[in-house]
C-alpha cells in the first residue's frame, strides 16, 4: 500500500508539474504574442549570427526583432500577430554602406549626370543642351565624367567654350579628384596664365601659351568652385531626401557619410525631426574645417539614442587618387616617373586631429589611397594610439587603403586599425592601375584577402557616387574580382577574393562595428534593431553572375517599410 500510495504521490507531482509547465508556456506564449507587432513567415532569412545561421520568421515589436526562428513555430507563438509572408523571399541583415557620399549623390539627381558617356564629344552636347533651357549666366553643373580613365588624355575647354560661351560650366569627375570648367568659368574665378597652382592643386595648361586648359586636379578645383552660389538649406536637404530614397531603394538601412559640413549636419538634424530620413546616418565632420572640429571637440560627440543620426568622428583627405596621380606613392608612378603623388595632409596634422579625437571620444576615419598616404596615416595613429593611453576602443579608419606596402599590411590588426574599402574601386581601377605602380607594388592594391587573414576588421562600402550604390555590385566584385560582364576569365588576381561569407559581413556585421554599433545592428537576433533588406533571389545559392541581378522587395528600418517594390512602378 505504501508503494501505490508513493506511486500515486509521485504521478501527482509530476502531473502537477506539467500542469505548472503547459500554463507557462501558454502564458509565455501570450506574452509574446501581445509583445510582436508584426512576424514575417516564410522567408530564406540568412541571419550572420553565428549561434542560429538560418531561420524562416522574424517577430518584430517596435523597432526590434524579438524572435528569430521557423514559420510553423511563429505561427504557434503568433496566432494574434499580423503576419507577412514573403513567399520564399531571402531576407538579410539590414545593409550597411561603411562609406558614401549621400549629399554628392543628392546633387547628382538635380545636376548633369555624365557617368558612363564614353567621348568629350557626347559630354559636350549634353552640357549645349543644359544650357539651351537655362537662365543668361547661369551655372552649368555637372559630374561623373572618369577623371581615372581620361587620365593619360585629358580634354580641354576649347571645345566646350565653343560650345557654351556665356554660362559658366563646372563639371567635376567622377571620383571628385578632377574638374572641368569652360572659359567663362575661368574668367568669372580669374584664373589664368598667371594664376599659381594652389598647395595640393594643379592648374592643367597649355604648353605653348601657358594658358589653363580647363582641367583642375585635387585641391585647384577651389579656385574655381568658391564661386558657384553655394547650395541652399532647402536645396541641401532636398538633395539628402532624393539620395536617401534612392539608398533605401537598393536595400541600404544605414549609411557612413564621409566629410559632413555644417550645412549638412544642421540638415540632416532638420530632415529627422521631419521624421523624413528613412535611413539611418553616421556622419564623418569635415576634419579640414577647424571651426566645425574645435566646437564638436568642446561639444562631444552626439550618439542619438533611436539610433537615426549618430556624429561621433572626423574625415581627414592624406592624399589624392590614384586615376589621377594624386595619390601618395613610397616610389614614383611607373607610368610617370616625375611624380610621386600629393600628400593633402601632413602626418603632424592627422597625429594631432587623431590625439584630440581619442581624448574627446571621436573617431578619425582618414582617406588614403597611395602606399606612403597609407604607412603615413598609419604611422599618425601608432602616435596617437600611445599618446593617449586611457582612450578604449578607438577603432580608428583608414578609408580605402587602396596601395598598401606589404610590411604595412600587419599594422591594421596590431594598431587596431580599420580598412575600410570598397571592392568596385578595384574592378572600376584594374585596366590601368597596374600601369600607375607596376607589377611589383599591385600585389599590394586591392588587396582584401592580405588585411582580412591579418586580423583587421574590413567593412566594406560602395563610395557612392563615384562607383554604383548597388551594393549587390560590390558583393559581386568582392568574390569575383571581374566587371559585370565576367572579364578577366577568373579574377584579377584572384588570391585576393573574398568568400561570400565575408563580403555579406564586410556590408552588414563589419560595417555595424566599424560604427560602434555591433550590438545593435548587422546580423538578425533577438534585441536587434529590425532593420531588414529583402531580396529576390537566394544570395547564398546562385552563381556569382546572378548576384548582379538581385532585386530589393522591400526594405525594412526599425521594423517599418521604407522601400516597398510592390508599389514601386
Amino acid at each position: 500500500m505504501r508503494i501505490a500510495f508513493g506511486i500515486r504521490n509521485a504521478v501527482a507531482r509530476v502531473c502537477a508539474s506539467y500542469l505548472f509547465a503547459t500554463l507557462f508556456f501558454v502564458a509565455s506564449l501570450s506574452a509574446q504574442s501581445s509583445n510582436s507587432d508584426l512576424v514575417l513567415l516564410n522567408a530564406h532569412v540568412v541571419t550572420l549570427n553565428d549561434k542560429q545561421s538560418s531561420a524562416q520568421a522574424i517577430a518584430i515589436s517596435g523597432e526590434r526583432i524579438v524572435w528569430v526562428g521557423g514559420t510553423d513555430e511563429a505561427k504557434k507563438l503568433y496566432r494574434t500577430t499580423r503576419v507577412m509572408d514573403l513567399h520564399g523571399a531571402t531576407v538579410l541583415p539590414g545593409i550597411i554602406d561603411a562609406h558614401t557620399h549621400l549629399i554628392n549623390l543628392g546633387e547628382t539627381l538635380v545636376r548633369l549626370n555624365l557617368k558612363d558617356i564614353p567621348t568629350e564629344k557626347e559630354i559636350i552636347e549634353r552640357v549645349k543642351q543644359r544650357a539651351a533651357s537655362a537662365a543668361p549666366g547661369e551655372w552649368i553643373l555637372g559630374w561623373g565624367w572618369d577623371e581615372g580613365k581620361w587620365a593619360s588624355n585629358y580634354p580641354t575647354n576649347q571645345a566646350l567654350s565653343a560650345a557654351v560661351p556665356h554660362n559658366p560650366v563646372f563639371l567635376v569627375g567622377l571620383h571628385t579628384f578632377a574638374a572641368w570648367a569652360n572659359q567663362r568659368a575661368l574668367e568669372l574665378a580669374e584664373v589664368n596664365k598667371d594664376t599659381k597652382d594652389p598647395e595640393n592643386g594643379k592648374v592643367l595648361r597649355d604648353e605653348k601659351t601657358g594658358e589653363p586648359t580647363g582641367i583642375l586636379l585635387n585641391r585647384a578645383q577651389d579656385l574655381v568652385a568658391k564661386h558657384i552660389p553655394p547650395m541652399t538649406l532647402p536645396q541641401a536637404k532636398h538633395a539628402i531626401q532624393l539620395a536617401a530614397l534612392e539608398c533605401v531603394r537598393y536595400g541600404l538601412t544605414s549609411i557612413h557619410e564621409a566629410k559632413v559640413t555644417p550645412l549638412i549636419v544642421q540638415a540632416f538634424h532638420e530632415l529627422v525631426r521631419e521624421g523624413r530620413m528613412p535611413l539611418r546616418v553616421y556622419a564623418m565632420l569635415d576634419g579640414a574645417d577647424k571651426n566645425l572640429v574645435d566646437e564638436w571637440l568642446k561639444r562631444g560627440p552626439e550618439i542619438d539614442p533611436h539610433h537615426q543620426l549618430t556624429i561621433r568622428s572626423f574625415k581627414l583627405f592624406a592624399d589624392g587618387a590614384l586615376g589621377s596621380r594624386g595619390a601618395a606613392l613610397l616610389e614614383p608612378y611607373s607610368d610617370a616617373p616625375q611624380t610621386k603623388g600629393v600628400m593633402t595632409t601632413p602626418e603632424s596634422d592627422v597625429y594631432g586631429l587623431a590625439r584630440r579625437a581619442l581624448q574627446a571620444g571621436f573617431q578619425v576615419c582618414t582617406h588614403a589611397i597611395g602606399d606612403a598616404a597609407n604607412r603615413s596615416v598609419l604611422n599618425a595613429y601608432e602616435q596617437a594610439e600611445k599618446e593617449v593611453p586611457d582612450a578604449h576602443d578607438l577603432r580608428l579608419r583608414i578609408e580605402h587603403a587602396q596601395v598598401l606596402s606589404p610590411q604595412d599590411i600587419p599594422r591594421f590588426a596590431k594598431l587596431g586599425v580599420l580598412a575600410s574599402m570598397q571592392p568596385t574601386h578595384c574592378t572600376s581601377d584594374m585596366p590601368w592601375a597596374e600601369k600607375r605602380v607596376g607589377p611589383q607594388r599591385i600585389s599590394g592594391a586591392y588587396a582584401w584577402r592580405s588585411v582580412k587573414d591579418s586580423g583587421a576588421h574590413l567593412p566594406l562600402s560602395s563610395d557612392f557616387p563615384g562607383e554604383t550604390l548597388n551594393p549587390f555590385y560590390g558583393i559581386y566584385a568582392a568574390i569575383t574580382r571581374q566587371d559585370p560582364q565576367g572579364n578577366p576569365s577568373g579574377g584579377w588576381h584572384p588570391e585576393q577574393k573574398l568568400t561570400l561569407e565575408e563580403a555579406l559581413r564586410g556590408y552588414t556585421a563589419e560595417a555595424a562595428y566599424a560604427e560602434f554599433q555591433e550590438s545593435n545592428k548587422g546580423s538578425i537576433e533577438k534585441g536587434k534593431l529590425a532593420d531588414l533588406t529583402v531580396i529576390s533571389k537566394d544570395i547564398t545559392k546562385i552563381p556569382p553572375p546572378e548576384i548582379l541581378s538581385i532585386r530589393v522587395l522591400k526594405t525594412f528600418v526599425g521594423g517599418k517599410i521604407v522601400y516597398d517594390g510592390d508599389t514601386d512602378h
